[in-house]
């Protein structure tokens, strides 16, 4: 896990917020928002973002064994 729990919870609302947008954006941003919105919500989900590792940044003050 690399994503703490404030910005799983930042993550989780945005998420949301930006699929409920995709309901009533216009046919071109629809696939943008529900890709962007589908990403916040399962990084939040699964507590883990492949960029943070990518990045070497971590906002979890847990460290989990292996």
């Amino acid at each position: 896990m690399n994503v703490g729990f404030q910005d799983r919870v930042v993550r989780g609302v945005g998420g949301i917020i930006i699929v409920i947008i995709d309901f009533v954006a216009s046919g071109d941003f629809e696939v943008a928002f529900l890709a962007l919105g589908a990403w916040s919500v399962l990084t939040s989900t699964f507590g883990w973002c492949p960029f943070y590792r990518v990045g070497g940044i971590n906002t979890c003050p847990l460290q989990h064994s292996k």
